[in-house]
């Protein structure tokens, strides 16, 4: 314990934790998406369940080091490009963020919804609860690599990292309920959300296939334009008053 608290150790502790959540702003709004179609009754306990069993993946995964680091070693190449287990579940994890996040616009778009239906079809509303839970735990699984090799990188002293995955998880959890009420209370910003997942999916398939996208540029056109959209919302509420 005494090791835990030193200084250097702490500090390692405190920025590791804080880009774990960074790393994690991805994740968060894809949660929030996930869950919105459910009835309100099921959409905590989906949030809980699928980020529970995620932080259960993230530790085993951390307990098998050698295993995921043995994930980014070359299986076959093309073209003289390498490829890996990790390249293979970036493409199929960038390839389903984009058909979900496309699927969602297009429904939205055209003002397709399902949610009278699961309120009154329990199965349906069990089908979508299970679904949601199965959608955010595979996510969490492929952002997963990129957080533990960070990790693996700044420290090996597992504790450390374990405490910080955990913090990650439990502002992932409280931070997903917050920004799920808001996509639902301005579907303006939903729409936005799901573009940044549909870009996200884009940067994961050209990651699996060597084309290198920053993740920065993407950070920043969010921001930028989340901060444009809440202005706009702030100045139509103003203009009611």
């Amino acid at each position: 314990m005494e090791f835990l608290l030193a200084p250097e150790n702490l500090f390692i502790l405190v920025t590791l934790t804080f880009l774990e959540i960074i790393l994690g702003i991805d994740n968060i709004i894809f949660i929030a998406i996930a869950v919105n179609k459910l009835p309100q009754a099921y959409r905590r306990n989906a949030r809980i369940i699928g980020i529970g069993l995620a932080l259960i993946m993230r530790i085993l995964m951390l307990l098998a080091l050698s295993w995921v680091l043995g994930l980014t070693k070359t299986l076959f190449t093309i073209s003289g490009l390498p490829f890996s287990v990790n390249n293979i579940l970036l493409i199929l994890g960038g390839v389903f963020l984009i058909v979900k996040s496309g699927a969602e616009i297009y429904s939205d778009t055209l003002g397709i919804s399902d949610h009278n239906n699961q309120n009154s079809n329990q199965e349906a509303v069990k089908r979508g609860f299970f679904g949601a839970i199965i959608q955010i735990a595979l996510v969490d699984f492929i952002f997963s690599f990129d957080s533990i090799i960070t990790a693996i990188g700044i420290t090996r002293f597992l504790p450390i990292i374990v405490i910080a995955v955990v913090i990650s998880m439990i502002v992932m959890l409280l931070a997903s309920e917050y920004i799920s009420n808001i996509i639902r209370k301005y579907p303006s910003l939903k729409m936005m959300a799901l573009a940044f997942i549909f870009m996200i999916g884009v940067i994961l398939l050209a990651d699996g296939i060597h084309l290198e996208i920053s993740k920065g540029y993407l950070y920043f056109s969010l921001f930028f334009a989340t901060a444009i959209e809440c202005l706009n919302i702030i100045a139509k509420k103003n203009s009611r008053t």
